[in-house]
């Protein structure tokens, strides 16, 4: 099974060994995996921010950049249900319009690729730690994750998996609302994190990077005794 790997511009630039863990995931998976080095942005914060124009050239040329791929899958459900829920309407009654439908189809986030499509939910991997699972907004409602990451987490051996109140409660990131409306967003971080420290868990796992780079900033400001881990950086543990 041929996979074009999509890496979100801020895992390119902050945590590039995230998009390396995937890679060698998906291989011990068995699949071919591509990267396209002509890649950019999925086009997202340009569509947030209000300018759809400029967002509709850079989705244009993701439509490009994974034109022919069977599967495109990415280490973010922000970034996969922007492409699945927002192109349509960008591109609705355009000369795109199959082009589109076509790769609505064939992206995913990487955990729901793992468990829907290969139907795998066990990668050999091993982490003796105790921690707690993040749904992120855009996995939960966007992408409509929520048993897959549990599954494929509940499978690491050595990894005690404990759920947190209000776990699907945001984060408060949400992209540019946190530098926006600065003092929600931290205190919406400081009860996700709050509610996760209760649980007794050492570290959050979530999906989304975005997520935990808001969270992980929150708790290293605060100096707190807990970490955060993409769930590929976990997958890829012990082997």
């Amino acid at each position: 099974m041929k996979v074009q790997l999509f890496i979100p511009c801020f895992i390119d630039q902050l945590y590039p060994q995230t998009a390396f863990n995937m890679l060698k995931v998906l291989q011990k998976a068995g699949c071919t995996v591509e990267y396209n080095s002509n890649q950019t942005c999925c086009g997202q914060p340009a569509f947030n921010a209000g300018f759809w124009d400029d967002a509709k050239e850079v989705c244009t040329k993701f439509l490009k950049d994974f034109d022919g791929a069977d599967y495109v899958v990415a280490p973010s459900a922000s970034c996969t249900g922007f492409v699945r829920n927002y192109y349509p309407k960008l591109f609705d009654n355009s000369s795109y319009h199959n082009d589109v439908k076509a790769l609505r189809d064939r992206t995913f986030e990487f955990s729901e690729f793992l468990v829907n499509v290969l139907k795998i939910d066990n990668l050999g991997a091993k982490l003796d730690l105790k921690a707690t699972y993040h749904d992120s907004c855009a996995g939960l409602r966007e992408c409509k994750i929520k048993e897959e990451p549990r599954k494929l987490l509940g499978n690491v051996k050595g990894l005690e998996l404990v759920e947190m109140k209000d776990v699907e409660t945001c984060c408060g990131f949400g992209g540019t609302f946190a530098v926006k409306f600065e003092p929600i967003s931290i205190g919406m971080a400081d009860q996700k994190v709050s509610n996760a420290r209760e649980s007794g868990a050492q570290c959050i796992i979530s999906t989304d990077h975005s997520c935990l780079m808001h969270l992980d900033g929150y708790i290293r400001h605060k100096g707190l005794p807990m970490q955060t881990m993409h769930i590929a950086d976990v997958l890829a543990s012990g082997w």
